[in-house]
């Protein structure tokens, strides 16, 4: 029967369907990505993008109202954002939650003008939109949406030829960016939205989907063990074994021994070949599964779990981390309290600094520089717009800069600039922590915000980065074949130096950034490293550029053994 309309309770069931289903592949689309770096990738943050506003989704019930919906997708979408991918994602929900807001039900009509409304709040959004990314497959899918009016009415043609179509989008990107082309993947960001859309289908198909979702940050106090939890488990032994068989099984006696293991459990699984048999069956007696089995031939690899113990377990293992973690949470209001009660004492300043950090190193050289607010994040996880706005709350100031350092914030700090009435927010677009440093130690306090803002920015030229890790996987990418373990120098615009020596690809990468006109190296060495090791790297420099001052300091980060800028 053909579907003409979707009503706000069935929109929800398809957002948090794809929001499951991007939940559960998000490591699969992190694997898409082109630099092969052990941090926070492209399915980490759209996944926390859409988790937050699933969450808030989750929490209207089973019967909301449209306007309520799409106020609860873009708001959720919008604080949750985490990195750039996260802030498009936002975006695009943003925009579309605009249009259907406005209606009861939502046709093809309605949703087409939805997918255009929401790629052209996203391409805004994005100071230099590049062809090739989850942009051009959201508008491949809005594109294909607007050719389908008057083609049918029917929603579950019409989104399975807009679901297609953007896979064929997506399939075409790496001939739009040649670093994927290179790559060998497709986009990252596309793919995660067409697994969005793909689970939503699923949901308007009828497809049994667990749309339970855990609320963020719920601590719900102390888990009790639950007598009536235990007595939900029916059969309490997950039993599982081979069957090396005497002769093939025929077809009736498989089915005669399923439909015995189904008279004494559930949860059956019997495969079976001529050789070998593999069974997984919960029941209360195991003994009758394995004596049955053992007509058909001797068993191998037997395995049976106590369920209910199991079960116990679990909570007991959950109620201490619930514990622990409202003991954090305890310990972590309190210091808020604090710290406001602190900031009420102290007079307004005219300007203040808010600066993503890295380490603890680097957290002391920022706050030692003037940083009045640090939000820890970075490479390894970004921040989210949300975690911006609660420090702009932070700084008592009626000038805010915001220091993202890493070119995966600068989107959500951007975002949450716009989202702030009662100050004015600079966003200074700092992509490494280098480039914050050097914003911070070119602020001139007699100089306005805005001159300020100008200056800072400006003075971003003159820095070049670099960062030395380790690949997570075999990929080719600039032209240099990288293998899984290799250390890879990555500088301000690609991979510098790989090899298979830290020492060595880190002095290769200071050779690519330095030049006559360099003045300063600055080494900061992370949690990995000995001091030891740094200083002598920091020595070597110096003997290798004998007109440059070269400075080491402890930044504590994780992940990259060494963060290095020339100046």
């Amino acid at each position: 029967m053909a579907i003409t309309t979707i009503d706000a309770p069935m929109l929800s069931k398809m957002f948090l369907a794809g929001a499951k289903n991007l939940e559960a592949k998000k490591e699969w689309i992190n694997e898409l990505n082109v630099f092969p770096v052990p941090d926070g990738d492209t399915g980490t943050n759209m996944t926390m993008t859409i988790m937050s506003a699933a969450t808030e989704v989750s929490n209207l019930g089973v019967n909301p109202s449209m306007a309520d919906l799409a106020k609860a997708i873009s708001s959720g979408s919008l604080r949750g954002a985490r990195g750039n991918s996260g802030v498009i994602l936002s975006q695009l929900f943003r925009g579309f939650t605009r249009e259907i807001g406005k209606y009861q039900e939502l046709d093809t009509i309605v949703l087409s003008d939805a997918f255009q409304k929401a790629v052209e709040t996203a391409y805004k959004a994005v100071m230099k939109p590049k062809e090739g990314t989850i942009l051009t497959v959201a508008k491949g899918a809005a594109d294909k949406a607007m050719e389908m009016i008057g083609e049918t009415e029917d929603l579950t043609v019409f989104l399975d030829a807009v679901i297609k179509h953007a896979d064929d989008v997506l399939s075409k990107t790496p001939e739009m960016l040649p670093v994927l082309k290179q790559a060998g993947v497709v986009d990252s960001g596309g793919q995660g939205l067409v697994t969005v859309l793909k689970g939503a289908y699923d949901a308007l198909m009828g497809k049994e989907i667990d749309y339970s979702i855990e609320p963020a940050g719920a601590t719900g106090g102390v888990v009790k063990i639950s007598q009536q939890a235990e007595e939900d488990i029916k059969f309490g032994y997950c039993t599982e074994f081979i069957i090396v068989l005497n002769q093939p099984l025929k077809e009736n006696e498989e089915n005669e021994f399923k439909a015995f293991l189904d008279s004494i459990g559930d949860s059956i699984v019997v495969v079976a070949d001529d050789e070998v048999t593999k069974v997984h069956v919960h029941t209360n007696d195991p003994g009758l599964a394995i004596q049955r089995a053992l007509t058909f031939g001797s068993l191998s690899r037997i395995k049976i779990d106590n369920m209910r113990e199991e079960h116990q377990e679990k909570l007991i293992k959950d109620a201490e981390k619930v514990a622990a973690k409202q003991k954090e949470e305890d310990k972590a209001r309190r210091s808020r309290q604090d710290a406001m009660v602190e900031k009420a004492q102290l007079p307004k300043k005219d300007m203040g600094f808010v600066s993503v950090s890295i380490g603890e190193g680097i957290n002391e050289i920022f706050k030692g520089l003037g940083a009045d607010y640090i939000i820890a994040g970075g490479q390894t996880m970004n921040p989210s717009t949300e975690d911006v706005l609660n420090a702009i709350e932070e700084v008592n100031a009626d000038n805010i800069f915001i220091l993202p350092n890493n070119k995966n914030i600068i989107l959500a700090a951007n975002q949450a600039a716009s989202l702030i009435e009662e100050k004015n927010v600079f966003v200074i677009p700092t992509k490494t922590v280098p480039q914050g440093i050097t914003a911070l130690i070119n602020f001139m306090p007699d100089s306005s915000a805005k001159e300020n803002a100008q200056r800072m920015t400006e003075e971003l030229a003159n820095v070049k980065s670099g960062q030395v890790t380790y690949a997570v996987r075999d990929t080719l990418i600039d032209d240099k074949s990288i293998k899984q373990g290799d250390y890879m120098g990555i500088g301000d615009s690609g991979i510098l130096s790989v090899g298979k020596d830290m020492e060595a690809v880190s002095k290769d990468m200071v050779a690519e950034m330095a030049d006559e006109n360099s003045a300063i190296i600055s080494v900061y060495y992370g949690e990995e490293v000995e001091e030891a090791a740094a200083q002598k790297l920091g020595a070597e420099l110096e003997e290798q550029y004998p007109d440059c001052e070269v400075e080491v300091h402890f930044g504590g980060q994780p992940i990259y053994y060494y963060v290095i800028s020339v100046e």
